[in-house]
């Protein structure tokens, strides 16, 4: 149980940490340095499953990753944010109109969530 609370803790840590990986690199090269950081904080934790996982995604941005593609990749993922807040706005809409509060509160959680997404989203283009 502890083995995986801690597996879990790493996941949600290393977000995080890559966020600091290597200022002022951008696109390909900061993915691979956020990989390679990964990869190390795995080695330092002995999480060879981990390790063996970013090799692979290492190996695979290393082969394929343009800075164009990337960039094409990111600007599509904004789009498909943009739609999501617009739907998650026509259905607080819907919910104003039927008037029920529970409802109304829990669409507008929707839309917060999905506002946040974008706004990561836009985060990851410019990087």
């Amino acid at each position: 149980m502890t083995r995986k609370m801690t597996f879990a803790l790493l996941l949600l840590a290393l977000p995080a940490t890559s966020a600091f990986a290597a200022p002022g690199l951008t696109g390909c090269a900061a993915k691979k340095a956020d990989i390679e950081q990964q990869i190390d904080y795995a080695k330092a934790h002995n999480n060879s499953y981990r390790v063996a996982g970013l090799e692979k995604a290492l190996a695979e941005v290393t082969a394929n990753c343009t800075d164009a593609s990337l960039r094409a990749d990111r600007e599509a993922d904004v789009r498909k944010k943009e739609q999501k807040v617009a739907e998650r706005e026509q259905e607080l809409n819907e919910a104003k109109a039927s008037g029920r509060a529970d409802k109304i509160e829990k669409k507008q959680e929707k839309l917060n969530d999905a506002k946040d997404e974008l706004a990561q989203a836009k985060d990851e283009l410019n990087k």
